[in-house]
């Protein structure tokens, strides 16, 4: 098996190069996989948990992705691998931005460098990527309920000796599905830990002596031999009756509850605690892991990190800001930063920002929510201007949605601001809570379509077709900056009062000069870009900018292409179709997300309900999980780049392509 896995990790191939120089300490050189960690004593540990350190920081400042949870984790990792026989015991990082030291030492240290690269390695765990994997991962709080799943099919299959350890961070432990967990864990007796990464440094550091001293105690195996032995000598004692253990167990948790308050919640729910203690000592955290082993049922560590410990700027600096920095000078610290010789189009999570609160200040019904992303959505300005209208509520999406509905039913308008794939975890709450009530929420999707290096986990490739099959919903999607700011204060109009969608994706729009002055946009109205005579495109959001110079191109070679951006897919421009399908027997749809149930979709429905007969390309997401790489190489891959409109127009026009820059 050892040598089975070695030929795994070596014969691991990418279309990419697979060597880049990079300094590896002497220590970490010698391990490939896991089963290399258990060669050193444990007294070696601290010194290959530098060395990894080490080359995390080498590759990320050169490379990019996530830093600062990576570093956090370092001693934590490598005490896993060390003390744990992985892959046999299965070990579930929750979201797994902080797993790059588990890559390198599972396998695919020599091709890190690929790290979030198009056909590289992932940036979070991946099942097909690596056995090592137990769990793909990408959104927070699943660790506990995907290791809990693990544990109980191991029971099932008589496999007693296998360990399950589900690694979660304080913020991820706020979600419900967490709780829902917890809850489920505590009743099941499963062979299984939790590791509870906190990182906030919210324990009182005087009193970190005597918290080390309870864990000795906890995790010491004399104290839960006498612990499981006084458990089933009272259940034997006939005076105390059936509920002698009840009583038991009341009696450790009042005494460990008068020394450690954190215990009393994971208690509550039947999870044994431990700690907490530093997790940046990587030999007391082995040696603490070890005891659990063998201490029976659902166990939770509690141990404090901090992000970007070891390197110093990252600890001294905002933990946001070194969550994924870019590119940055190791020695120094200073993050890379081009500095343009042109003024460059806002990102469109800041037109929503600053917008929002232009709104918030004419209009005082008007209040921002969002789950756990103020930076990410750029609510964070408004936060600042307006903290009593502005909510961050953690990591509670499908929260986020009901608690804004509970806001429109006291005349508030809120605008709640969800990634689009984050979005999925609120469904329930979109139908239940807004739409059925036709509640006036205004609900700000970003990320929506391929965000690129974070893959399909973070894809926002599903809202237009999960969205507008909603009774009462309005979805729109702007194609510049301006339609953003636009649709913002056209939705918040009284006379406009409903349930509202405004989708946008990640990262930059098209104009420098974009603070134009609000104008009220004619709901479910699009627009016509260009006129044209021989083909049509209809094109939803951002998207239809790459239009405009596949139009060009077109034009080029002899074809005059008609451009129409829809603006609404629900509804629909209804007088805008009749025109194209009344005008064009040949129509291209484009849009940043799924083709299925998506706005071509809709546009198909229209012709059939209507009787016309027109030959239809839609551009889209295929029916396929699409994996990282940049937008721009995401966008190729699926077919719906400029170059590949062209293509798609000169195929319908029976006239041979060529490539853009040909």
């Amino acid at each position: 098996m050892y040598y089975l896995r070695r030929c795994v990790a070596a014969s691991f191939i990418f279309a990419l190069p697979l060597l880049m120089e990079i300094k590896t300490g002497p220590l970490l050189s010698q391990v490939t996989i896991p089963e290399d960690l258990k060669k050193f004593s444990i007294e070696d540990l601290p010194q290959i948990s530098d060395e990894l350190r080490d080359f995390i920081v080498e590759i990320v400042s050169k490379k990019g992705g996530h830093f600062g949870a990576s570093l956090g984790v370092v001693e934590l990792t490598v005490a896993l691998h060390y003390v744990f026989n992985t892959p046999y015991d299965q070990l579930v990082w929750d979201v797994g931005h902080q797993a790059y030291g588990h890559k390198i030492l599972t396998g695919r240290r020599e091709i890190f460098h690929t790290n979030r690269k198009y056909n590289g390695l992932s940036g979070f765990p991946k099942r097909k990527e690596s056995e090592y994997d137990a769990m793909g991962v990408g959104h927070s709080s699943t660790s506990i309920s995907a290791a809990l799943g693990m544990s109980v099919a191991s029971q099932v299959k008589g496999e007693k000796d296998r360990q399950h350890i589900a690694v979660i961070g304080d913020g991820a432990m706020t979600a419900g599905l967490a709780f829902e967990g917890l809850n489920h864990g505590g009743v099941e007796n499963s062979n299984m830990i939790v590791v509870l990464n906190d990182n906030c440094m919210s324990i009182d550091p005087n009193v970190g002596a005597l918290k080390e001293y309870l864990t000795d105690i906890s995790t010491s195996h004399t104290y839960n031999k006498v612990k499981d032995e006084v458990w089933n000598l009272l259940g034997k004692i006939s005076k105390f009756g059936p509920n002698a253990q009840d009583i038991a167990a009341r009696v450790e948790n009042a005494i460990k509850h008068s020394f450690l308050e954190q215990s009393n919640y994971f208690e509550s729910l039947n999870w044994r605690y431990f700690g907490p203690i530093d997790g940046h000592d990587v030999v007391r955290v082995a040696k603490v892991l070890e005891d659990l082993k063998d201490i029976p049922g659902p166990k939770i560590l509690h141990i404090l990190t901090k992000k970007g410990k070891g390197y110093e700027p990252a600890e001294a600096g905002s933990p946001t800001t070194w969550h994924a920095p870019g590119l940055f000078n190791k020695e120094t610290g200073e993050i890379v930063k081009v500095i343009p010789t042109t003024p460059q189009p806002p990102k469109y999570q800041d037109v929503f920002g600053h917008s929002i609160i232009e709104l918030a200040e004419k209009n005082d019904k008007i209040m921002g929510v969002t789950p756990a992303m103020p930076s990410g959505c750029s609510l964070k300005f408004m936060m600042e201007a307006m903290p009593e209208r502005a909510f961050d509520v953690g990591i509670a999406e499908q929260h986020a949605v009901t608690f804004s509905a509970g806001l429109a039913t006291q005349g508030m308008i809120p605008f709640c601001n969800i990634y689009s794939s984050f979005m999925q975890r609120a469904y329930d709450s979109v139908i239940h809570d807004v739409a059925i009530q036709n509640l006036h929420v205004v609900m700000c999707l970003d990320r929506g379509g391929l965000v690129g290096a974070d893959g399909p986990t973070h894809h926002g490739a599903y809202d237009l077709a999960f969205m507008r099959c909603i009774p009462n919903l309005l979805v729109s999607s702007p194609m510049n900056e301006e339609e953003l700011r636009n649709l913002m204060y056209t939705s918040q109009l009284e006379k406009n009062a409903g349930s509202w969608v405004i989708r946008y994706p990640r990262g930059e729009g098209v104009m420098p000069n974009w603070k134009k002055p609000f104008k009220e946009l004619k709901v479910g109205q699009g627009r016509r870009v260009k006129n044209g005579d021989d083909i049509a495109f209809l094109t939803l959001g951002p998207i239809g900018n790459l239009t405009v110079e596949a139009c060009k191109e077109l034009d080029k070679k002899g074809i005059n292409a008609a451009h129409y951006d829809m603006r609404f897919v629900k509804p629909l421009d209804e007088n805008l179709l009749h025109e194209v399908f009344g005008k064009f027997d040949k129509v291209i749809t484009v849009e940043d997300g799924c083709i299925q149930g998506g706005m071509g979709s809709a546009i198909l429905e229209f012709m059939a309900d209507n009787g016309y007969q027109a030959k239809v390309v839609r551009l889209g997401i295929p029916d396929k999980i699409i994996e990282h790489g940049s937008q721009a190489e995401l966008y190729r891959e699926c077919e719906y780049d400029a170059q590949a409109m062209v293509e798609t127009a000169l195929k319908m026009a029976n006239k041979k392509a060529q490539s853009l820059a040909g």
